[in-house]
């Protein structure tokens, strides 16, 4: 997908240390871990592993000096410019080790949890305005009618939640995807928050796509720094779950090997969609999974607990699109029911709008269109099934056909029989097997 260029506004990098509002103690000990697991001795590649500007990196490396936990080795690096190479000290190991052995995480500086509410709120997905022809862009590859357009538009630049519900196969997950595509531009992702002076990764490179603009490295020495070096530019995330989600996926999760937490899906998600796809075959009652986001959906928060049970605040700013092949009365009471914003019905196509795909799908897969097997298809066929038609039928049926013309050694082409042959394959026929 070829992104435009964000218009959000990005962090700005810290100038001093008093800037970063964060525990000092706390810095200075993923600086001295830093260097034990990293043996860096320059301030310019340790600035590049905590991703801090140089200035503030030297103002922490100071600072530990003065407590004796470093010490200059004496030496110029004439290969880097002339800089100096520190240490640490018998006493700076020894700290390092006592606070690894508290928390294992060393590196990118985290991003205190109410800077980070700042940005998210620069970067809202409701900031978002998507126009009809960005969604009609994002899903050229879709025939849908008008009418549907007329309904999605305004529920994805409300950037409220959306439940699509119809009968399956008929592009409720393509059109979701649509959705991530229209929405474009880029946010900023924490590579870690903090609060309450535990440490919660947030960038995760199965979720967060990198912007290819942000690819050289930001706390470079070699261009002016434009942003933060504590995040990374992305790609609006997108999380897409089935019917594997269960609740325990949406708290921190907690490693008490490291002794850090992982962010939550929902959490990795901000600024872009979460995908509930399927609703209805995960282990927990649909009700109760909708009854999990009542908070955030309505009031923009989501509620965490660390290990401790001390629960806290986090911003929740996603578009959530929920899917599901059920009717909404058949898994929802009307309370849950009333705070998904947007209800979206996604029906089959008409027979028009059926033969496009089909013709749609038949020139991409390069097979020529038969008019007797398109007769045939449709007065023959249809009827058996009291014509109802789906969106992915036409994709079936024809892929069906070019198995068949390959494993027959002939040119693919389509006819009648092959039609039947392929219909049969497209339906299991209700029977008793006797075991």
């Amino acid at each position: 997908m070829n992104m435009q260029p964000t218009s959000v506004v990005a962090p700005p990098p810290p100038k001093r240390l008093e800037d970063m509002k964060l525990p000092i103690v706390m810095m200075r000990d993923i600086l001295l871990k830093t260097i034990f697991r990293k043996n860096v001795d320059l301030v310019s590649d340790l600035a590049k592993a905590i991703c801090l500007p140089v200035p503030v990196t030297q103002e922490l490396v100071d600072m530990a000096r003065t407590q004796r936990l470093l010490e200059a080795t004496g030496t110029l690096n004439a290969n880097n410019g002339n800089e100096m190479g520190y240490q640490l000290t018998d006493a700076g190991k020894a700290r390092a080790l006592d606070a690894l052995a508290q928390s294992e995480y060393f590196g990118a500086m985290p991003v205190p949890l109410d800077v980070y509410r700042e940005q998210v709120a620069r970067q809202s997905v409701r900031n978002l305005q998507i126009t009809r022809s960005q969604l009609t862009g994002a899903m050229g590859h879709l025939v849908l009618p008008d009418s549907l357009l007329d309904h999605l538009g305004p529920a994805v630049s409300a950037g409220r939640s959306i439940l699509m519900y119809g009968p399956p196969g008929n592009g409720k997950s393509s059109i979701s995807n649509g959705i991530r595509d229209a929405l474009g531009d880029q946010v900023y992702v924490p590579r870690a928050i903090e609060y309450a002076s535990q440490v919660i990764t947030v960038f995760d490179p199965i979720v967060h796509v990198i912007a290819k603009e942000a690819e050289q490295d930001p706390t470079s020495l070699r261009r002016v720094t434009r942003y933060d070096g504590r995040y990374v530019c992305c790609e609006r995330p997108t999380v897409i779950t089935g019917g594997e989600l269960t609740i325990d996926m949406l708290d921190l999760v907690y490693n008490p090997t490291a002794r850090t937490y992982q962010a939550p899906l929902q959490l990795k998600s901000t600024g872009g969609i979460f995908i509930v796809d399927d609703l209805g075959r995960q282990k927990e009652p649909p009700q109760s999974i909708v009854n999990r986001w009542i908070v955030p959906l309505e009031e923009g928060k989501d509620i965490l607990a660390l290990q401790s049970g001390e629960k806290f605040e986090v911003p929740f700013d996603t578009l959530v699109i929920f899917s599901t092949n059920f009717h909404p009365n058949e898994i929802f009471d009307q309370a849950a029911l009333r705070r998904i914003f947007f209800k979206i019905k996604i029906d089959g196509p008409n027979q028009e709008n059926f033969l496009k795909i089909f013709a749609m799908v038949a020139r991409k897969r390069k097979m020529a269109l038969d008019e007797a097997s398109l007769v045939h298809l449709l007065k023959v066929k249809y009827p058996t099934i009291e014509n109802v038609y789906a969106n992915y039928q036409p994709i079936f049926l024809i892929d069906q056909m070019i198995a068949i013309c390959d494993f027959e050694g002939i040119p693919y082409q389509m006819s009648p029989a092959l039609i039947d042959r392929a219909w049969a394959n497209m339906f299991v026929k209700d029977e008793v097997i006797v075991k």
